[in-house]
């Protein structure tokens, strides 16, 4: 390995038979050919990464909480299966600075964009898993995101769900969402949406994705009721 992938694995506490592995989870897909082909992107081990991550997840979350129900159970699988809690331990973990990305990439934040730097975590994830197998993956994850499912002892409620049932609870429509800008280049958009909802100010939201933007919006709406 060389000296990044070597910091990196010392972070990850494991040491790779296949240290190519580890090369190719933070190979972006960005990268020109000529340097790693397309197919040695970290694109196929997203794909594995997101699955094992999924896995593990249910695990742990059968395993912490014997008395909560499917539905608690989903809310919380949710939440930390989703691209936020991904990138959150990217950052944590100083993933972004390891990430191989073309210079345009780069230039455009890259290394700080919470899509990429969330793809490159299951990325890594997966790479463990081909490496070390399903258990040095399972310690890698308990790790990190034990401590974001133990941050709030009661599943959370996403808020669009709970902007949507204080709606229905008031005998209300449900809020109505639009989109009303999209900023950005195609791989790092920036999207903008207003909720509205009988007898609230509307409120507009950004976000990264249109439903980040949506969730941000219900959110501040959800402030107005209860500030």
């Amino acid at each position: 390995m060389d000296n990044r992938t070597d910091s990196l694995a010392e972070t990850l506490g494991h040491r790779f038979a296949r240290p190519e592995l580890l090369s190719q989870s933070l190979t972006h897909s960005s990268v020109p050919r000529g340097n790693a082909g397309r197919h040695l992107s970290n694109q196929r081990l997203e794909f594995l990464g997101d699955r094992v991550l999924g896995l593990v997840v249910a695990q742990l979350l059968h395993q912490s909480f014997p008395e909560e129900d499917e539905g608690a159970l989903a809310l919380r699988y949710a939440a930390l299966v989703r691209r936020e809690a991904l990138a959150r331990v990217a950052v944590g973990i100083g993933l972004g600075r390891h990430i191989v990305m073309s210079q345009a990439e780069e230039e455009a934040g890259g290394r700080t964009n919470p899509s990429l730097l969330a793809d490159a975590c299951e990325a890594v994830i997966a790479a463990l898993y081909l490496d070390g197998g399903l258990q040095t993956a399972a310690d890698f994850i308990h790790l990190h995101w034990k401590p974001i499912m133990e941050e709030d002892p009661n599943p959370p409620q996403d808020p669009k769900t709970a902007l949507q049932e204080w709606a229905q609870g008031n005998g209300l429509e449900l809020p109505a969402y639009r989109e009303t800008d999209r900023q950005g280049p195609p791989h790092a958009p920036v999207f903008s949406v207003e909720v509205s909802l009988e007898g609230l100010r509307a409120a507009t939201a950004t976000g990264s994705s249109k439903r980040a933007a949506e969730q941000a919006a219900a959110k501040a709406m959800l402030e107005q009721i209860e500030p």
